[in-house]
């Protein structure tokens, strides 16, 4: 194992201690919030944590991305919720990115949910959507799992055929029927950002069979799979990506869209959990 991986295990372990002193207990779920999706971590909480306060973590640094782990109580579960992600264009390494998922690992979570703001591609999509992701296109994403395997989390080759738990999405459904929320269901297409995608790149992503695009969540559930975690990712589609309306796209938009179907977001994500 070369210094970097040496690193990477010490910081995802050591992290993984500082939370657990911090929280006093394993909460049920952890949920890692996308640009414009902080709303869900606002009200009453038990604790709340800086990521400048916690050892080996990296400051967020994108817009709506505020840097902090808010531990709440969400349809009767303990939940850990990162507001803020890390993403390679802001300059981390991949590692940096995912190394809060395999803290909660090693703190003992053993289910997560992703959420981020994406570019539509599927035309039966509007803007403001919610799509559950059921699988991936990940070969631009920087790889998670080169070097040294690190063994006390998972296996040298983990399995990606059920990355996206069957028993999580299928709670996810009922969830959104019984909250009248409308849920889409698709493939997510990861690229690096972070200039947006060009329309040749999307209709690349159209044909290879992409219904939404963005620059987060693949490396994590690569992450969260080798760890051995079960993983829901929901996406809310906050802009048509580029060249499917022939408008430029502005992250404020992104924001916008969120904001404006923050409170479906929010009955669908709390139904989930209070499923688990």
């Amino acid at each position: 194992m070369n210094e970097v991986m040496r690193q990477h295990v010490f910081g995802f372990n050591i992290a993984a201690e500082f939370i657990r002193k911090q929280l006093g207990c394993v909460p049920d779920c952890a949920v890692v919030l996308g640009s414009g999706l902080a709303p869900l971590a606002e009200g009453e909480a038990i604790k709340v944590i800086d990521y400048a306060d916690i050892p080996a973590f990296r400051q967020s640094t994108a817009p709506g991305h505020s840097g902090k782990l808010v531990l709440k109580e969400i349809g009767g579960k303990k939940v850990l919720l990162m507001k803020g992600r890390l993403h390679c264009y802001e300059g981390y390494d991949v590692l940096d990115t995912v190394l809060p998922i395999r803290a909660f690992a090693k703190l003992g979570i053993k289910k997560l949910i992703l959420t981020n703001a994406a570019g539509g591609i599927n035309l039966d999509f509007a803007e403001g959507a919610l799509m559950m992701i059921t699988d991936h296109l990940g070969f631009n994403a920087p790889p998670v799992l080169w070097g040294a395997n690190v063994e006390e989390l998972g296996p040298r080759f983990p399995d990606m055929t059920f990355a996206y738990s069957r028993d999580m999405m299928e709670k996810a459904r009922e969830a959104a029927k019984e909250q009248g929320v409308r849920l889409c269901e698709g493939v997510y297409a990861y690229t690096k950002g972070a200039q947006y995608e060009t329309p040749a790149e999307i209709r690349m992503y159209k044909l290879l069979g992409a219904d939404a695009v963005g620059m987060s969540t693949v490396p994590e559930v690569i992450a969260a799979r080798h760890a051995g975690m079960e993983t829901l990712a929901i996406s809310c589609i906050t802009n048509m990506a580029a060249g499917i309306t022939g408008k430029e796209l502005t992250h404020q938009e992104v924001l916008d869209t969120a904001n404006r179907v923050m409170g479906d977001f929010i009955k669908l994500v709390t139904a989930v959990i209070e499923k688990l």
